[in-house]
């Protein structure tokens, strides 16, 4: 715990959106013990929601869903006025030169490629939140 508090973790509001319930377990567990506040979603109808009712910190969301994708989710997020300066991440499990400019185009701040690591999703929350 003494390592959560050190990074000043504790308390941040993380909204993971992913069809995939492994990947959302995985993240909410692994930002659970830093002391996050974990929401999460399992695809972008449901996250809109989320976003509008929890106000996260930041927002990590997999490209590849149905209904509504990662691409127009977090195009949604950023046209909002209240949420536009919310750090979106993208998740993915492909690693294209045009997924990442594609992500970049609808306003995300990073790109992480699925399975991502511990250090890899702390290090964006790092990144990305400022406290």
């Amino acid at each position: 715990m003494a390592e959560a508090q050190q990074r000043g973790l504790t308390g941040l509001k993380v909204l993971v959106i992913d069809d995939s319930k492994t990947i959302r377990r995985t993240a909410e567990t692994l930002l659970s013990k830093e002391g996050c506040e974990v929401y999460t979603a399992v695809d972008g109808f449901d996250a809109l929601s989320k976003v509008a009712d929890h106000h996260p910190d930041i927002v990590f969301v997999d490209i590849m869903m149905p209904r509504l994708d990662g691409y127009q989710t977090c195009s949604l997020i950023k046209h909002n006025k209240l949420f536009k300066s919310t750090p979106v991440i993208m998740l993915s499990s492909k690693d294209g030169l045009f997924d990442r400019a594609r992500g970049r185009i609808v306003g995300s701040e990073q790109y992480l490629t699925k399975p991502f690591t511990k250090d890899e999703l702390l290090g964006a929350i790092e990144r990305h939140v400022s406290r």
